[in-house]
């Protein structure tokens, strides 16, 4: 069955910095910040996390129903999306609008630095989440700030079960707005940075969240340490695993929620689900950019 991918599409300019950040931002400066940084390689990459999750997803296996909006300089992005065999008439055309930009800087401990032009997926919200009964799963990641909004509580009345991801938007909720994706949400999925955001915003702790009776689990993720895993207010510790390389850490979330997304949708226990996204992420950060990954189903086990 498909499982429905809200987010954003996007373009990514992606240069690696040839040293650390932490050496060229001086913390007592920071109120005058004035920093420029010299990348040596650039290069443009298909991205976005919806296109990101739905790439990783197809791999797997699985059947990705992407949901989101671009620019009229979209149309190369929805041949590509067709190329995996899925379907893109869930993606609208903004005509005023371009496809969103991320322009991302990396450096050698693998931080990241990003700029981000919405464009059309501030419109997000112009696509309404379907009525069908085939969908299982879905996932609300990073999109417009209303589209996140609206498809949440659209995906509530309908009675589809939603990951709530949200990623690089989680600054632009206040506290009100999160606890009420948190009401609607069946699991909610952030890295170790934004479940400190959302627990200071909501005033709630990962163990209250995740004793929620509407949320069956809690994921955060821990970069090469793996996640952990909050199931009705119990922690637990599942471990990563080592990468063949560290190349490039773009996408790498995407992809594991694209193993999450998977193994739900095939009604494995969530230590399994992310026990494969572990895996998968390994796999990704060895690899450039977020669409450029290969993975053999049957050394994963799927």
């Amino acid at each position: 069955m498909p499982a429905l991918i809200c987010g954003s599409l996007a373009f990514d300019t992606i240069t690696t910095f040839p040293g650390k950040f932490a050496q060229q931002i001086l913390p007592e400066q920071l109120h005058i910040l004035n920093v420029s940084f010299l990348v040596p390689t650039l290069r443009r990459e298909w991205g976005g996390c919806a296109g990101n999750i739905a790439y990783t997803l197809r791999q797997l296996g699985g059947e990705p129903l992407v949901m989101a909006t671009i620019g009229p300089d979209g149309a190369e992005y929805l041949k590509r999306i067709e190329s995996w065999g899925a379907s893109t008439a869930l993606i609208g055309t903004i005509a005023d609008s371009h496809t969103a930009q991320a322009i991302i800087i990396n450096d050698t401990d693998n931080n990241m630095i990003n700029a981000f032009h919405p464009g059309a997926m501030q419109s997000a919200h112009v696509n309404p989440v379907p009525e069908r009964g085939d969908i299982r799963v879905a996932i609300i990641a990073p999109d417009g700030r209303d589209g996140m909004i609206q498809h949440a509580a659209q995906m509530a009345k309908i009675g589809i079960p939603f990951v709530f991801d949200p990623g690089q938007q989680l600054p632009q909720f206040d506290g009100a707005e999160l606890r009420r994706f948190v009401e609607q949400a069946s699991w909610i999925a952030v890295n170790d940075y934004e479940a400190q955001m959302l627990c200071d915003r909501t005033g709630l702790t990962l163990q209250t969240l995740s004793s929620r009776a509407n949320l069956r689990g809690v994921i955060v993720t821990l970069a090469a340490e793996g996640c952990d895993l909050w199931q009705q207010g119990v922690r637990t510790r599942v471990h990563g695993v080592p990468a063949s390389a560290v190349v490039d850490p773009t996408g790498c979330g995407d992809a594991f929620r694209a193993a999450l997304l998977y193994g739900i949708e095939k009604g494995w226990d969530l230590v399994r689900c992310v026990e494969l996204g572990n895996k998968v992420g390994a796999i990704k950060i060895a690899n450039r950019g977020g669409q450029n990954h290969v993975l053999d189903r049957a050394l994963l086990g799927v």
